[in-house]
C-alpha cells in the first residue's frame, strides 16, 4: 500500500487542508477548537465534518482520552509522507519518517503545556482576525526554528534557549510598508522556579543587546537597536505574575520593560486588550507600600500575600500589547 496516498479517494484537498496538516506537523498536537479557529474561520460544525473526512483518509489521528476531555489530534505518518512527497514541508528541518514519529510522540507530562501554547496561538489568531490594522505574519511554535544561545557567566558558557513561540505581527501604516512587532513567547509551566524564569529572561535581554536577534534577521550585530522585540510571559495566576515581576526587578541589572507579563485567563479572553504589565509597572504600583520591590526580601520561605495581589490589581497600570 502506498503510504503517501490517502486511504479514501473521496477526499478532495483544499488549501486549508494542507495548511492544517502543515500546522500539525509543526505544533504536534491540537484540539478541534484550535483547528476551527486557526484554519476554518471559527466554523466549528464545518470543522467537525472536515476533520471526519481527513481522519477517514488516514491523515489525522486522535489520542486516547478520558471522558469529558477534548479530543487531541496529531499528524499521522501517512500525512507526513504525503506532505513530504508533495514538497509541502519546505522551510522546516528535514526529517525522516522515524525522526518524525519520535518528535510527534508527545508525553502526557508535556501534552498539557503544548495545548496551552496552542490556546495562546488560537487566541491571538482570533483577536487579530478582527483587526484591519494588525495581522499575523508568523506564529511559530517549533523551538528548533528560532532557538538561540547566549554567552553568559564567568567562563562565557553558551546557554541555550528554546522559546515556546515566536510571533511576528504586521502593522499597517499609510504611505509605508508598515511595521513588524516581534515577540517571543514563554508559557508558564508553574513547576519552574522564579530564579529559572529570571535566568531565561536575562538570556532574552542578552540576545537583544548582543545583536544576536539582529544577526538572525540578516543584519549586523551593531544594528541591534533596529530589531527590538518583547518577551511575552503568560503565567497561571496573577499571584505568580506578580512574583515573576518582583523577581525580574531583583535582577542585576533589573529587567524593567522588555518582558511583558499576563495571565492565561486574560490572554485567552483578549490578548490585544489592556492585560499586560511590565516589571516597571509593578515597581510603580508597589512603591511606598509594604510590598515595594525596594524593600529587603525576607529570608524565610515563600508565603501567600493576598493583600499584595489586591493592591497590585487595584493600582497597576496595564497596557495593550500593540500600543505605541
Amino acid at each position: 500500500m502506498d503510504e503517501t496516498k490517502p486511504q479514501s479517494g473521496s477526499l478532495q484537498f483544499q488549501d486549508r487542508d494542507f495548511a492544517l496538516l502543515r500546522g500539525l506537523f509543526e505544533c504536534r498536537v491540537m484540539t478541534a477548537d484550535h483547528v476551527a479557529t486557526l484554519y476554518f474561520d471559527g466554523k466549528r460544525e464545518y470543522t467537525k465534518k472536515r476533520l471526519q473526512k481527513i481522519k477517514a483518509a488516514g491523515l489525522i489521528g486522535e489520542r486516547k482520552r478520558r471522558v469529558n476531555e477534548p479530543s487531541v489530534l496529531f499528524l499521522t505518518r501517512r500525512a507526513f509522507l504525503l506532505l513530504k512527497s508533495l514538497g509541502r514541508l519546505s522551510g522546516y528541518p528535514s526529517l525522516g519518517a522515524n525522526s518524525f514519529e519520535a518528535r510527534a510522540t508527545v508525553s502526557e507530562l508535556t501534552l498539557r503545556h503544548e495545548l496551552e501554547i496552542m490556546d495562546v496561538k488560537a487566541s491571538f489568531h482570533s483577536a487579530l482576525s478582527k483587526s484591519d490594522r494588525f495581522s499575523i505574519v508568523e506564529f511559530t511554535t517549533w523551538p528548533r526554528l528560532y532557538q538561540f544561545a547566549v554567552s553568559k557567566g564567568t567562563y562565557g558558557t553558551d546557554t541555550p534557549v528554546k522559546p515556546d513561540g515566536f510571533i511576528r505581527i504586521h502593522e499597517k501604516e499609510a504611505g509605508t510598508k508598515g511595521f513588524a512587532h516581534d515577540c517571543f513567547l514563554e508559557v508558564d509551566r508553574s513547576s519552574e522556579t522564579q530564579d529559572t524564569l529570571a535566568a531565561r529572561a536575562s538570556c532574552y535581554v542578552e540576545y537583544y543587546r548582543s545583536g544576536g536577534f539582529a544577526k538572525w534577521n540578516g543584519a549586523e550585530l551593531s544594528d541591534y537597536k533596529d530589531y527590538p522585540y518583547r518577551v511575552l510571559m503568560v503565567l497561571k495566576t496573577a499571584e505568580r505574575r506578580n512574583n515573576t515581576a518582583e523577581r525580574l526587578l531583583q535582577n542585576n541589572p533589573p529587567i524593567l520593560t522588555q518582558v511583558c507579563l499576563s495571565t492565561m485567563a486574560e490572554v485567552a479572553s483578549n490578548p490585544l486588550g489592556a492585560i499586560w504589565i511590565r516589571p516597571l509597572e509593578y515597581r510603580v504600583a508597589t512603591a511606598g507600600t509594604l510590598f515595594s520591590s525596594d524593600r529587603p526580601t525576607p529570608s524565610f520561605g515563600y508565603r501567600r500575600q493576598p493583600e499584595r495581589e489586591k493592591l497590585v490589581e487595584d493600582r497597576i497600570q496595564k497596557h495593550c500589547l500593540l500600543d505605541g
